[in-house]
């Protein structure tokens, strides 16, 4: 389920500073996924991020195996800005039974963000990630660049996934 960017509403002015992301973008190339704890492997990625006039944006994130196609990782959730500053935070729901929010700062048009609070399913999977970062920004000549680190529980936080965008609406 996907939600439908909405040109009816006007974009609420506190997410102003985020238009940046609206609309469709895919990756061009696949992103490089890896941790000492797994096989590396590439994917391709899709994300959305929309609005309905409310002081946040909606977003969806559908990640699928570069060969195979098959369906890997979902994110969905909200981005809101703390009024009169310049203070970020995702709010994120995934697939695999996480939630989790992640909180930052928005620099022009880069977002660093890092986990303030993670909580699972009681029979998600082990080893249990501990903490997030999330490196969102948009590059000269258009490209939309995402990296994210984790932690698992005896595990360091680690470059996990690296991947670039082209915005396709």
């Amino acid at each position: 389920m996907s939600c439908p960017f909405n040109h009816s509403a006007e974009l609420n002015p506190a997410v102003l500073p985020l238009d940046w992301l609206l609309g469709t973008w895919h990756s061009d190339e696949p992103g490089e996924g890896s941790f000492p704890s797994i096989t590396p492997f590439r994917y391709t990625e899709t994300l959305h991020f929309s609005h309905v006039g409310q002081p946040v944006i909606n977003f969806m994130f559908n990640a699928f195996h570069a060969e195979s196609r098959k369906p890997l990782h979902r994110e969905c959730g909200f981005i809101r800005l703390q009024p009169g500053t310049n203070r970020v935070a995702f709010i994120i729901a995934q697939n695999s039974g996480l939630v989790e929010i992640e909180e930052g700062e928005l620099t022009g048009q880069q977002l660093t963000l890092h986990s303030t609070a993670l909580a699972r399913t009681s029979f998600a999977k082990q080893p249990y990630v501990q903490q997030i970062s999330r490196h969102i920004q948009l590059k000269p000549g258009g490209r939309l660049e995402q990296t994210i680190s984790m932690a698992l529980e005896g595990q360091p936080l680690t470059q996990h996934l690296h991947i670039t965008y082209r915005r396709t609406d």
